[in-house]
């Protein structure tokens, strides 16, 4: 193979992309996210000659993304929080939105030292891990129930020194069967409906676990088996965040104003102000 310079390899992988109608702006991604170099100094190596090696291997990533395989999934991580987790196949990909739930817990429970917080459907731990950095006096446990996740989840709480107690089970139950109690029940579980099949980016239907992505009922079914679990492993004063589909906030409040009337029951926007999280205090 030629010796080219990062830019050239650069300026064909953008063109490549453009001409398949892909996304151009995925070339400098890739090229960064491999090499853990930032915009400013995958800029500062445009002229320097590219190792065959890495050629070899960027032309690879770009030829995966261009056939529709994630951008992530090829890297093997992505960025949440400021802090990188591997994410593969059997785990969805982490979404900036969530990270919004996070910052509207913490909004609220960020002074409290003592709390036991449950993240329901971690996936790749983001939720759990995250919190459990932010509050280290918290216990934090989570569960999933595909196990494939849970062993990319414990493997990104070790990578960033956090104790989080992970559980196996179909959404609540592990706790329930335990006899578990907690302040905060926080998630982002499956809400797509299968009417919403067609409008989902190419790459999530071939790629992303549908078990993690697709609910019942109109996307609702993990919100409706909720509401009678939650109010066996809530504390008297705890709390619940949800993240959910931007159609279904009124659908989900509605539910659960009825299911726990006593409770305040709210809908917050995301920072794209569509309907996006729920809190219920």
């Amino acid at each position: 193979m030629s010796s080219k310079t990062y830019g050239e390899v650069l300026f064909w992988a953008s063109s490549f992309l453009t001409e398949k109608n892909k996304e151009r702006e995925a070339a400098e991604y890739l090229l960064g996210r491999r090499l853990g170099w930032s915009k400013t100094e995958v800029l500062m190596h445009l002229r320097k000659p590219m190792p065959s090696e890495q050629q070899e291997k960027y032309i690879e990533d770009v030829k995966a993304f261009e056939s529709g395989y994630p951008a992530q999934y090829i890297i093997g991580s992505e960025e949440f929080y400021g802090r990188e987790f591997k994410v593969t196949p059997a785990t969805l990909i982490p979404r900036p939105e969530t990270e919004e739930l996070i910052e509207l817990c913490m909004k609220n429970h960020g002074d409290k030292e003592c709390l036991t917080v449950v993240d329901v459907g971690t996936g790749t731990g983001i939720i759990a891990i995250t919190l459990k950095k932010l509050k280290p006096t918290w216990r934090v446990l989570a569960v999933d129930i595909s196990e494939e996740a849970l062993i990319v989840a414990r493997e990104n709480a070790k990578t960033h020194g956090a104790e989080v107690e992970f559980m196996q089970g179909d959404l609540l139950m592990p706790l329930i069967n335990a006899g578990e109690t907690v302040d905060i029940v926080i998630s982002n579980p499956p809400y797509i409906s299968e009417d919403e099949w067609d409008e989902m980016d190419e790459s999530v239907r071939q790629h992303e676990p549908k078990q993690a992505l697709f609910a019942e009922n109109d996307g609702l079914l993990c919100y409706q088996q909720m509401t009678e679990q939650i109010k066996q492993v809530l504390s008297i004063e705890g709390s619940v965040y949800f993240e959910y589909g931007f159609r279904q906030g009124r659908a989900i409040q509605q539910m659960y104003q009825e299911a726990f009337p006593t409770k305040k029951v709210l809908i917050y926007q995301d920072l794209n102000g569509l309907d996006r999280m729920l809190e219920m205090k």
